[in-house]
């Protein structure tokens, strides 16, 4: 890509900006320079999706994984997630929606694009479209508003589509009262807990344990390795050699006010009366006249701090109501429009809001101002020196990559140029343990080289890399005098879990034959436990959130005492006993009504769509590569 690249732009931020067309164009299926060089790795219905949009796709669900499970997303947990099959399946998807919403003939005019941009809170200044914040906020993600429109051009015909289809879906009451028995019912159990780690007396033989291990062999395959040598061009030691003018600062400023305004805010407190979104006019009503009262006191000599501590029902009265200073955008619009028209140390009518009635007191008010150049020298500065070094170490590296022959060795590269190259230890795809920002980035670029072949210009972790595979080694399996000790305690722990369920099992059938419980109890030395009353979505006691025994309790009666069989646990294996169950209190369903059919809807969209979506796949003629996902 890189290459092709070099054709038609000269520096590292056009570079940013077509990648980023590329990434618009990809996720869209619009086409891309990519697509001309990448190997196919599906079709869907005529249509290709391309190895580098699979390599895209892959990436984006790695990172948004790696957001949510830190150092703790490891291969095996990117295995159980079967990342790889989610990234095709969601680039096969996308193709299969705007083919459909072709086929039905939806359009996004230039006209719905223009209002849609143009309502964008993010776009606007006192409530109006400004285009210049427009283009400068683009800019600041390295967009062009070309590429964004395109970008929002196909969100909306993908809404359209999903709008057509799920518009006319709806809740009854009666399905809302369903739902709301079920999930509010409870239920009253006795349970029985065989933990794995009560059985201590388990001492597999030398023969056992050689048996294990080859029936579990693969399990101990060690990761593959590779060990590369590389040319970093980091932008700080390209620092010293930029000077940035006086008149180049002023141009920034000039050209980038938006960067440098500070937006209006305002300092208040207040009293808060807290009324339902949906209550009836008489409790509106009521509320109000309690915010009155309030207010002539205020009117009074009372402090309203005093006043807010001792009556308003937020949080913050602990603090005498104090918001601090807030934007307009912070707060809902009811009570940000009422805030932002007052005058410092003004006090308000009250005012409705979704949570209630508020009085407000604005106790300073911070107007909309520009940093002047001299303040803002400084940032300006740093950020055209980090911007000019970034693209002089891009340029040297253009200028070495150039040099590159198919064969070379990077060792003669460096030396040609007297530059460092430096060499890793055998590393794993997680990446070098020391001296690379981004590792798990430098790893996939260098997994993704054959021996001694040598890389693109790879951007990472803000530095640009130049590497070459030196060796690469498979997966092995240890020797079993290796590992022995490790075989030996997932032995013992594979024994423990058989044992605890082979009398979890026998327990529960002396149960159904009609023996007592505190016989069968006395016989195991175990201790007969109960949870009280909870609902499905509540923890039981002495349990948890254990999903496997709540559902099973749920299938108890007093015809149906035990389940058909014992249940595995995150503690271990249980036995229960039903002994009551209460069905849903009913009284609380009017005020719950209205969300309980917002979230049903919300659920019965996403199940409608995705069954559409299955269907559509099915109908579909949809082909992958053979050996594919094995191979990526």
């Amino acid at each position: 890509m890189l290459r092709l690249m070099r054709d038609y732009a000269g520096s590292w931020l056009i570079k940013v900006i077509l990648g980023a067309i590329v990434v618009v164009f990809v996720f869209w299926g619009v086409g891309s320079f990519r697509a001309q060089k990448g190997g196919r790795v599906a079709i869907v219905n005529g249509d290709s999706i391309t190895m580098e949009e699979y390599k895209d796709e892959y990436n984006n669900i790695i990172e948004k994984l790696r957001e949510r499970f830190g150092n703790r997303l490891d291969d095996k947990t990117i295995q159980i997630l079967q990342v790889e099959n989610q990234a095709l399946n969601r680039l096969i998807d996308q193709k299969l929606l705007l083919q459909e919403a072709t086929k039905l003939n939806f359009h996004v005019s230039d006209d719905e694009l223009s209002a849609a941009i143009k309502g964008i809170k993010a776009f606007q200044t006192s409530g109006a479209f400004d285009k210049r914040l427009y283009r400068s906020i683009l800019s600041r993600y390295g967009l062009t508003p070309e590429q964004f429109e395109v970008n929002q051009k196909g969100f909306m015909l993908i809404e359209k589509l999903r709008s057509f289809l799920l518009g006319n879906l709806k809740v009854s009451d009666g399905e809302a009262m369903e739902w709301f028995k079920w999930i509010n019912a409870s239920v009253n159990i006795d349970y029985i807990l065989f933990e794995p780690g009560r059985y201590k007396d388990i001492n597999p033989s030398a023969e056992d344990i050689k048996t294990f291990f080859v029936d579990h062999k693969d399990s101990y395959k060690t990761e593959p390795t590779i060990k590369v040598q590389f040319l970093c061009f980091a932008p700080d030691n390209y620092r010293p050699k930029v000077n940035i003018s006086d008149n180049k600062i002023q141009d920034y400023y000039k050209e980038h006010q938006e960067e440098f305004k500070t937006d209006k805010t305002v300092e208040a407190r207040h009293i808060l009366i807290k009324v339902d979104k949906d209550a009836d006019q008489e409790a509106v009503e009521k509320a109000k006249n309690k915010a009155l009262d309030i207010l002539q006191m205020v009117g009074g000599d009372k402090d309203f701090a005093e006043l807010a501590g001792q009556y308003s029902e937020c949080p913050s009265k602990d603090q005498g109501g104090h918001l601090g200073v807030f934007s307009k955008a912070a707060m809902v619009k009811p009570f940000a429009d009422k805030a932002f028209s007052m005058k410092s140390g003004e006090i308000s009518q009250p005012v409705r809001t979704r949570f209630g009635w508020h009085i407000i007191k604005v106790e300073k008010i911070n107007e909309e101002s520009i940093v002047p150049i001299n303040e803002a020298k400084k940032v300006i500065r740093k950020k055209l020196i980090d911007e000019e070094a970034k693209t002089l170490a891009y340029e040297e590296a253009e200028l070495v990559f150039d040099t590159i022959v198919e064969g070379d060795d990077l060792k003669k590269v460096s030396n040609k140029r007297n530059l460092k190259l430096q060499t890793t230890d055998f590393f794993t795809i997680k990446g070098p343990d020391k001296g690379i920002k981004n590792r798990e980035k430098f790893a996939s670029a260098a997994f993704d080289l054959s021996a001694m072949e040598i890389s693109d210009i790879q951007d990472i972790g803000n530095e640009y890399y130049i590497l070459q595979a030196i060796e690469k080694k498979s997966g092995e399996i240890p020797e079993l005098k290796d590992i022995k000790e490790k075989v030996r305690a997932a032995l013992i722990k594979e024994k423990q879990d058989e044992k605890a369920s082979a009398d979890a099992s026998e327990f529960l059938s002396g149960l159904k034959k009609g023996e007592l419980m505190s016989t069968q109890i006395a016989k195991y030395d175990l201790k007969l436990s109960n949870t009280g009353f909870f609902k499905r979505n509540e923890p039981a006691a002495g349990i948890g959130l254990d999903r496997g025994v709540i559902e099973a309790a749920f299938k108890l009666s007093n015809k149906i005492k035990f389940p058909e069989k014992i249940i595995k646990g995150e503690k271990g294996y249980y036995v229960i006993s039903f002994k009551e169950r209460k069905d849903a209190d009913t009284e609380g369903f009017v005020k719950e009504k209205a969300n309980i059919k917002e979230g049903l809807l919300r659920q019965k969209r996403i199940k409608t769509f995705d069954e559409w979506l299955t269907q559509i796949r099915n109908k579909s003629n949809i082909s992958i590569e053979k050996n594919f996902l094995k191979q990526s």
